[in-house]
């Protein structure tokens, strides 16, 4: 069987999709499968880096701002609409999965226009406007929330929740043990683990950086994931306000051990976040 995964842009899109190819891959260790994402995201790493293949296409979102990008916005669709075509006559896939993100449209409408079978797995509760028009010719719209007929054709919905890194499950004192070992954090503190999500979130990094200006000292540890975006702002912002109690990370590959070694979880309200914690079952607040 030979499987296409499409889309991505953030780690909502692109870790749901990971662990889709690798179920596939479980089940059926002789599938072959393709990942096509976005030139210049996140994908073209964390793909690879989990052992797969991926193309990538030159497609954009559409700036809020008015900019040259937004001019050339439609010579890129038309471009990754016919790469698009070239990887499905090339690779011959059974079957192709969209999982949302910027490449996964233009990989979907091709694969309809040539007859190829596709899912949409949508992981949200509001479906965006590319997967309302798609799921008109999908075979299979798999989604994790009740009520999705207001958006797709009720005949096509799947309620199969949203896809979940694995090793991410409730903790136990062992598996807090790990977690605390790989963090270097002592088994006695309090953690307070804070999620910006794979791009990062103004609001919480700005709490964070309030917090940490006025304390020198803190009776917890903190682990901060601050998002790529925020790079450079926070490691100008750690040259004067370092502080021992905060662990702070761009991105944490291993999040199974971020949620085990934490108390409480402070966290961007992502999809996929959601379902994770769901699992996890740590006190969390979401923002």
């Amino acid at each position: 069987m030979r499987i296409i995964i499409s889309g991505g842009g953030t780690g909502g899109h692109i870790f749901p999709a990971i662990s889709i190819a690798n179920e596939i891959m479980r089940v059926s260790p002789q599938s072959e499968i393709l990942f096509v994402g976005a030139l210049g995201k996140m994908e073209m790493e964390r793909v690879p880096a989990a052992g797969y293949k991926i193309e990538g296409l030159p497609v954009a979102g559409l700036k809020r701002k008015l900019s040259l990008s937004n001019l050339l916005l439609p010579f890129k669709v038309l471009k990754s609409l016919r790469k698009a075509g070239k990887i499905l006559k090339i690779f011959k896939p059974d079957a192709v999965v969209g999982v949302g993100g910027y490449a996964s449209a233009p990989l979907l409408y091709m694969a309809g226009r040539k007859g190829i079978p596709y899912l949409i797995q949508e992981q949200n509760s509001f479906a965006g406007l590319a997967n309302r028009i798609l799921s008109k010719k999908s075979e299979k719209i798999c989604v994790a929330y009740e009520g999705m007929s207001r958006f797709f054709p009720e005949e096509k919905i799947l309620i199969t929740g949203n896809p979940i890194r694995s090793g991410i499950k409730m903790t136990t004192p062992e598996a807090n043990k790990e977690a605390r070992k790989y963090f270097r954090i002592d088994e006695n503190k309090k953690i307070l683990l804070i999620i910006g999500g794979s791009l990062g979130a103004r609001t919480l990094n700005s709490a964070v950086k309030e917090w940490v200006s006025e304390k020198e000292t803190c009776d917890i540890e903190i682990i901060w994931q601050y998002g790529k975006y925020y790079k450079s702002e926070i490691d100008l912002f750690l040259k004067d306000k370092n502080r021992m109690y905060v662990k702070n990370y761009e991105f944490i590959d291993r999040m199974d051990y971020a949620y085990a070694a934490a108390d409480v979880i402070i966290s961007r309200a992502g999809a996929g976040t959601i379902s994770e914690l769901s699992i996890a079952k740590k006190a969390c607040i979401f923002v």
